[in-house]
């Protein structure tokens, strides 16, 4: 290990910057958050070093590096030129002065690591000055796996903190409370922004001495299938999962970005199961939270577009169950986006509508006539089973039969297909090419965006037929 990992407290603290340009700023901002008084020494600086000075922020000597500069400083930062910075590093280290010069790593007796800050939480990530890009593309990673309030749990548990050594005492059982603290509905509740719901649950855990917590839920978006489009709340639900109660279109990829030791349980319904699987699933999810589970429900899309998170929002309400929702890229914009195809568009179409293909009886109960008018798109869910019925009614209702339409299958995913042709030939199109869905339905003048895409593909394919 080149370097002993360590964190300076600076508050109140004489520091020293030499040099004026954007690299001399971006340590000086860090030196003031970490408390720090700064002074600067540059002949010349960059504007934000100049307003920081008129606001008496930090001290700007405007001249040449002297060697009078170090004296009484705790640490030293150059970002100069080469000869400059050569002469700072041997005056701070003959004074033993912690010593740092921005990308010149041989010179400096310290380095400045990237950082995560969840404050008061911390995170310094450092390749010995070897990669500076690496380190970034590391924060980067961590910055995506950490919500931006998680210091808060910090201060959170700061608070509690004698309340919960008097309560349990022991320490084996103190640690254990605290890893459920962390992995539990208070962290969630805290994440999501509800304090008051979280100190009220910390209050019972601690009245009960530590007892295990009670469960949670939460309704989550897994997108349209494409895993790298899941929101960094979906990846960190996903992470501290006991239970993970998913349809049957979220795709394994998705599911192996949850917790490695969470529970998967398939509740995907047949088209026309109705109301008695869900009223089956309904009694899953409280069941699960009542034994104590932390429950992602997990539904492709966004879980309050066609994916009945509503009604399963409500039932646990009314079972007394809080729920957290977590949004997600809903399909229709997802899926339009992957093929290239633009929902709305000045002059084209000024209204875009979802609806889904089917209903509790069968066919939707949608007002057909306000569907087919023209300068709006339209977008339909689990439509392909009935297709020609739709195209057919828009067509009765005064959509014209030479409408675009598309159909994108298994959209955003690696083997998505976009088929496009007229609405009244459609149908066909789905026939011959043997969609087996998940499909989307796009209709409109929008939808001719994807001609392009869908010809290019069927072109490429051919060619390679004929290679082989």
């Amino acid at each position: 290990m080149r370097h002993f990992p360590a964190f300076l407290d600076l508050v109140n603290r004489p520091t020293l910057v030499v040099g004026g340009g954007l690299p001399a700023w971006g340590k000086i901002q860090l030196l003031r958050r970490a408390g720090a008084q700064v002074t600067v020494v540059a002949a010349e600086a960059v504007t934000e070093i100049d307003a920081a000075a008129t606001r008496r922020e930090i001290t700007w000597r405007r001249r040449s590096f002297q060697p009078r500069d170090l004296a009484g400083k705790a640490v030293v930062i150059a970002a100069s030129d080469v000869a400059t910075d050569t002469l700072v590093s041997t005056l701070a280290k003959r004074r033993n002065i912690p010593f740092n010069a921005v990308d010149r790593p041989e010179l400096s007796t310290f380095i400045a690591p990237a950082i995560v800050d969840r404050d008061p939480v911390m995170i310094a990530v450092s390749t010995g000055g070897a990669s500076p890009a690496l380190a970034r593309r590391v924060r980067a990673r961590i910055e995506s796996l950490l919500p931006t309030g998680f210091g808060r749990l910090a201060q959170f548990a700061e608070r509690f903190r004698s309340a919960v050594r008097a309560t349990v005492p022991e320490e084996t059982a103190r640690r254990r409370f605290w890893e459920r603290l962390f992995d539990g509905p208070v962290a969630a509740r805290l994440m999501a922004g509800d304090d008051r719901g979280a100190g009220e649950l910390m209050l019972g855990l601690v009245n009960r001495r530590g007892e295990a917590a009670s469960g949670s839920i939460a309704l989550v978006g897994a997108g349209p299938g494409d895993p790298d489009l899941l929101t960094l709340r979906t990846l960190q639900y996903l992470q501290g999962a006991d239970v993970v109660v998913h349809d049957r279109l979220v795709s394994a990829a998705i599911l192996d970005r949850a917790r490695r030791g969470a529970q998967f349980l398939d509740v995907g319904k047949d088209v026309g199961a109705g109301a008695k699987a869900q009223d089956r699933i309904n009694a899953l999810l409280v069941r699960l939270v009542r034994e104590g589970k932390r429950v992602v429900r997990l539904k492709g899309g966004d879980p309050f577009i066609f994916g009945r998170g509503g009604e399963e929002k409500a039932y646990l309400e009314a079972a007394g169950i809080a729920v957290d929702v977590v949004p997600g890229i809903t399909a229709a914009t997802g899926c339009a986006a992957s093929a290239k195809i633009a929902l709305t568009g000045r002059g084209v179409a000024q209204a875009v509508t979802f609806v889904t293909g089917r209903g509790e009886a069968g066919d939707p109960d949608v007002d057909w006539a306000a569907l087919a008018q023209l300068g709006q798109t339209l977008v339909v869910y689990m439509g392909l089973a009935r297709i020609e019925t739709i195209a057919a009614t828009l067509i009765a209702h005064g959509r014209d039969a030479a409408t675009p339409a598309a159909i994108v299958e298994n959209g955003t995913r690696a083997n998505q297909r976009v088929l496009t042709g007229r609405l009244d030939q459609i149908a066909a199109v789905v026939r011959a090419a043997a969609v087996r869905g998940p499909a989307l339905l796009i209709v409109g003048e929008v939808a001719a965006d994807a001609v392009a895409t869908a010809n290019t593909a069927a072109a490429a394919a051919s060619s390679l037929a004929l290679a082989g």
